[in-house]
């Protein structure tokens, strides 16, 4: 028999019996939560292309580390030659999760990313899953972290003095704006998000031209007299001062891996993907071309026009240091300003997916105020779920002071994801095993389980080494233990699998009911679960 085509997706769209309710549309009661289904989303709400797929990924992706981490991993590494070996081997860590989630995505074309496949997985015991992972949904905002950024180079672009203050009232601003952009006007937003990824990509473009026209020798592209002249593409200086020690490889690796995160943000707006099976398939792979590509050759032109001891010299990003030693120093306030729309770019690719994902969780209606959060009312725009990021990410830049609290948040943020990505890729293997046979599970496309395989043990390598004590004089904090973010990460998950155990299991029991799932489709025409209790028959009524 024939295999799925590319255009056509491993689930299929319930049959909702339509009838009016309250004003509602309900379906027949479903006992068990089927995920073999997608849900039924109007071709009018699909208003993600090709180009807008490959924008989302690669506005998430990129951020400030294309212009910061080369000088970070040239410190771990030791040398050039070791530096681009890293960033090789985390394209290759970034193409094993390119494959998974876009197999994921082939076989269950909705929104939702890792929720979704979490639950199609673990389905037992019914409902944990989601509720461990709606608390990292609900409690960990995903601006706060890249507002304080853009806040910080906004200010400098405008020859600002950055204070706590003045950053944060900026931070505000550009999150307000990016959810009004993305929850009230979602066709400018998604046209502004595109085009600042593109700018994004003009730049980089821009930067490497110039590298490598400094490097041949091009004029109006020489390095000023002042500043030292690189030798780094010699044999000898190329691999002089590799570090090849375990310690120093770890930390370089586990920083090139995290600039890489970000290839599975389309799988969090599948629903909304015109042809999603064969988009995702295009627009993933085409998203992490361009940024690997992004990174080596903006690597090449950092490296042919800033010496290595500059590069290691003091804490100047690499990108400042590349226009100053081609453009001068008055190039460092338009850097300020490149980096700051580069960043704006990673704020909306964030904050558009991470709004559907708490829309998903609304939408599964284990949450109170579940109809608030799955609504698409009123510009037709998760605006509900986008306020709900807004307002945690503003209560942690109100609270956060500088210092270990604030890097505190950026890490123990950053961790839940490793252990989504666990769950998932070891979930994948276990689809593959005879023991699942009857999930059939057989999507239009598959990864190989090498690469499986791979990617499970690239996040076992992030999760574990946050654990590791680091070497002296390299502690992550200053007061707080290194591993604390992680404790803080882990906690949350339990907490929702408490929330679970005393809403799911503990007072159904006690009060004598169960509860089941009921698909019902809102005025919009998309669908959501619904929760009931039922009470459960006594012995004497089941005899009779």
């Amino acid at each position: 028999m024939d295999g799925p085509s590319e255009t056509e997706p491993l689930l299929r769209p319930p049959q909702v019996q339509r009838k009016v309710i309250n004003d509602v549309r309900h379906s027949s009661v479903q006992d068990e939560s089927d995920h073999n289904k997608i849900d039924n989303v109007p071709d009018a709400k699909k208003q993600i292309g090709l180009a807008s797929a490959v924008m989302l990924i690669f506005n998430r992706v990129i951020g400030t580390g294309v212009f910061a981490a080369p000088s970070i991993i040239l410190r771990s590494s030791g040398s050039v030659g070791m530096t681009f070996v890293m960033w090789i081997l985390g394209a290759l860590v970034a193409s094993a999760g390119t494959a998974v989630y876009v197999e994921f995505g082939t076989g269950l074309p909705r929104s939702g990313g890792e929720k979704i496949y979490m639950e199609y997985i673990y389905r037992r015991p019914r409902f944990m899953i989601t509720c461990f992972y709606a608390i990292y949904g609900l409690l960990i905002g995903c601006l706060s972290a890249t507002s304080i950024v853009f806040g910080e180079y906004t200010l400098n672009a405008f020859a600002i003095q950055p204070t706590t203050v003045n950053v944060r009232v900026v931070a505000l601003l550009c999150s307000t704006f990016c959810v009004m952009a993305h929850g009230v006007f979602l066709n400018y937003g998604l046209k502004l998000q595109n085009a600042l990824g593109f700018f994004k990509l003009f730049v980089l473009f821009i930067i490497a031209v110039s590298g490598l026209f400094s490097l041949v020798g091009v004029p109006g592209f020489a390095i000023h007299d002042e500043y030292d002249i690189p030798h780094n593409f010699t044999w000898s200086s190329f691999w002089e001062g590799s570090n090849i020690g375990p310690n120093a490889f770890v930390t370089g690796m586990y920083n090139v891996i995290w600039s890489y995160i970000g290839y599975s943000n389309v799988n969090y707006a599948l629903s909304e993907v015109r042809d999603p099976v064969r988009t995702i398939r295009r627009a993933a792979p085409l998203a992490m071309i361009l940024v690997a590509i992004s990174y080596l050759f903006v690597n090449i032109a950092y490296f042919a026009v800033v010496s290595k001891k500059d590069m290691l010299g003091g804490g100047t990003i690499a990108a400042a240091l590349f226009f100053r030693n081609i453009f001068g120093p008055a190039a460092e306030r338009i850097l300020s300003a490149v980096i700051a729309l580069s960043v704006l770019g990673n704020i909306m690719g964030t904050l558009f997916t991470q709004g559907r994902v708490v829309q998903e969780l609304g939408r599964e209606g284990i949450l109170p105020l579940s109809s608030f959060f799955a609504s698409n009312k009123p510009f037709n725009a998760p605006l509900a779920g986008l306020f709900a990021q807004w307002l945690v990410s503003i209560i942690t830049m109100v609270a956060a002071p500088p210092g270990d609290a604030y890097l505190f948040i950026v890490n123990y943020s950053s961790y839940p994801s490793t252990m989504f990505n666990m769950l998932i890729s070891s979930g994948l293997l276990l689809l593959y095993t005879p023991a699942f046979k009857s999930y059939e599970w057989f999507p239009p496309f598959r990864a190989w389980k090498s690469v499986v395989i791979f990617f499970f043990l690239s996040n076992v390598f992030l999760a574990v080494v946050p654990m590791i004590p680091p070497s002296p004089g390299s502690d992550v904090y200053e007061h707080l233990p290194y591993w604390s973010h992680v404790a803080v990460a882990m906690s949350i998950g339990i907490l929702g699998i408490a929330y679970w155990f005393v809403f799911f299991e503990w007072i159904p029991r006690r009060c004598g009911y169960h509860i089941v799932q009921e698909t019902v489709l809102q005025d919009d025409g998309v669908s959501r679960n619904i929760l009931r209790r039922i009470p459960n028959r006594s012995d004497d009524e089941g005899r009779a």
